[in-house]
């Protein structure tokens, strides 16, 4: 019996030693990062071996059936607490609009944002910027658009100008003692489908990679945000290989995840997708040395009232990432379409949500404690 428990205690003792120097070895791709970024690193490190925290992109700005009212959240309403994560868009900004493309104010998500914070929670960001080639949206995936924002294209000074308005809107992100607040920026997203201008079928993977340098460089470097973890993304992916075909490199990434929605798949279908993907997406973070994060996830006015714990969380429940994010809940568009990716109160799946909630390896924010080492 001693000497069981001896063995326990020593193995236990190699494990935290080796967690300890491995979470010591690894630091932000930002050598110059503020303290508060370098410090939610070292806790979205830390949080993954505990739980997988909850996040909602416009959680704190809409919900389903209303806008902009103070303290408001689909999630709080069902759970009676935040998301640990907040999901934000800067798409537009690049424009001069004071909306984003989904009519979010930004000086209502600036300071929208600083409550989050304020809060303890995390903080991401992504940016479906308009194509600077042919002024259209995002979903214009006109050809040679990445090649003519780089250095010596016809776009190269429109694109700087857009990065200098994203820069701007990002330095003006400050906390209580005016220290900045630290976001996980997550441009360029999905890569590898061809629906965006800068998918796979529309700039070759060298293009791809020269544009996220190019863009970090010119934020990190050129106007000096060291409060910034960039996390690379991409869609469904089937393979190692087709992972890292896009991917920058490992000095140009902080976090990895990916994005997938249930859409029309059946619940094994989606499962064994899901939990696919985690594997690999672990492995390559365990290799790389990176956060692993569920960049986004869900399914739009989700007919199964126990999706949560009977689809969801078993799939979770088997692995170690840092963050997932649950998409937006725009309630009725303009357009007639009713769209809703969290349960609001009242919701069939209310319920199950809150078992969701309930379990001991969700992460929502009362679960967070001084992540940016307050404490």
């Amino acid at each position: 019996m001693l000497k069981r428990l001896l063995i326990m205690l020593s193995a236990l003792f190699v494990w935290m030693f080796t967690l300890n120097a491995y979470h010591k070895e690894n630091k932000p791709i930002d050598h110059h990062a503020t303290s508060e970024t370098v410090c939610l690193y070292k806790s979205l490190f830390t949080l993954k071996e505990r739980g997988i925290m909850f996040g909602h992109q416009d959680d704190l700005a809409y919900g389903v059936n209303w806008k902009y009212e103070p303290g408001r959240s689909d999630t709080r309403e069902v759970c009676g607490d935040y998301p640990a994560v907040y999901g934000w868009e800067l798409g537009h900004l690049e424009l001069g609009d004071n909306t984003n493309l989904d009519s979010v104010p930004f000086a209502k998500m600036r300071d929208l944002i600083l409550s989050g914070y304020e809060r303890g929670g995390v903080i991401t960001i992504s940016w479906h910027l308009n194509n600077p080639l042919t002024g259209k949206s995002a979903w214009d995936p006109a050809p040679g658009t990445v090649t003519s924002i780089l250095p010596g294209g016809e776009k190269n000074i429109l694109y700087n100008s857009w990065l200098d308005k994203v820069a701007r809107f990002l330095s003006e992100l400050k906390g209580p003692n005016e220290e900045p607040i630290p976001v996980i920026f997550r441009p360029f997203h999905e890569g590898n489908g061809d629906w965006f201008w800068w998918g796979k079928s529309h700039c070759t993977p060298a293009a791809f990679n020269a544009l996220w340098r190019y863009t970090v460089q010119y934020l990190r470097d050129k106007k000096n945000l060291h409060q910034l973890l960039y996390a690379f993304n991409t869609d469904r992916f089937f393979s190692r290989e087709e992972y890292l075909e896009r991917y920058p490199g490992d000095e140009w990434v902080d976090i990895i995840g990916f994005d997938i929605y249930q859409r029309e798949m059946p619940k094994d279908t989606y499962m064994k997708a899901l939990d696919s993907m985690l594997n690999m997406l672990e492995s390559l973070a365990r290799q790389k040395k990176k956060i692993p994060a569920l960049t986004e996830f869900g399914g739009n006015c989700q007919s199964d009232s126990g999706w949560w714990t009977g689809t969801f969380l078993p799939v979770l429940k088997k692995h170690s990432i840092a963050y997932v994010l649950g998409w937006r809940n725009a309630g009725l568009k303009l357009n007639n379409e009713f769209e809703y990716y969290v349960p609001y109160q009242g919701e069939h799946s209310a319920n199950d949500f809150i078992s969701f909630y309930k379990d001991k390896q969700t992460i929502f924010q009362s679960d967070l404690h001084a992540i940016y080492c307050d404490e």
